[in-house]
């Protein structure tokens, strides 16, 4: 889990307005944030299962808005893939 500051800096860098919360850029965002810490705990106990299978369905989700994104607009979708530093 994030924290509440680490989420509202998330936000402000990435979303499209003040308030915003919800775009699929903020939420790209904030799943690739989850993920990369998920990772990191994964390498220190390469056991737990229950982990691994939230890390994957995380993957799965941005998996999903990414392609939904790139549908929508794709500038808005190579921002967002520079941004985090994703192979795409």
């Amino acid at each position: 889990m994030l924290k509440k500051e680490t989420k509202t800096e998330i936000v402000k860098k990435h979303g499209i307005h003040q308030k915003d919360t919800g775009s699929s850029d903020v939420q790209i965002a904030l799943l690739s944030e989850e993920i990369d810490a998920l990772v990191l705990h994964l390498k220190e106990h390469p056991k737990d299962l229950h982990s691994k299978r939230g890390l994957i369905r995380m993957v799965i989700k941005r998996k999903k808005l990414l392609s939904y994104l790139k549908g929508e607009d794709e500038k808005r979708y190579k921002d967002i893939v520079k941004k985090i530093g994703l192979k795409k």
